[in-house]
């Protein structure tokens, strides 16, 4: 989850400690919003936390609405349920379990220091 360089398209999101976890937040990268989720234990339990992010709007409502959706997994995939209608986003790929041809954008993140930076378009 931490680098020694940030890329320079990167944009400080926020502090490490802000983030819940098990839980999101949503925040603007380069006028787009994202959903960020502070994930305990890591790739696949290997340690450590881990940031992930997609984008924060419900591509079925379009409603700002994901960072709100409850997390969890399916089989070895973390997840993210819409609290709207609850379809199922894999938060490693974007892609919808529930239906296939819908995939959110991802987005890279590095923590250097406590911060947590996303990395912009």
């Amino acid at each position: 989850m931490s680098t020694t360089t940030i890329p320079t398209t990167s944009v400080e999101a926020c502090r490490l400690d802000a983030l819940t976890p098990e839980r999101g937040v949503a925040v603007v990268v380069d006028g787009v919003r994202v959903a960020l989720f502070r994930v305990v234990g890591g790739s696949a339990g290997a340690g450590g936390d881990e940031v992930l992010a997609v984008d924060h709007v419900d591509p079925f409502t379009g409603v700002a609405v994901l960072a709100r959706g409850l997390v969890g997994s399916v089989g070895e995939r973390l997840v993210v349920i819409s609290p709207l209608h609850k379809q199922r986003f894999d938060l490693r790929t974007g892609e919808c379990l529930d239906d296939p041809d819908v995939v959110l954008r991802t987005w890279r993140t590095h923590v250097v220091d406590g911060v947590v930076h996303v990395e912009s378009r």
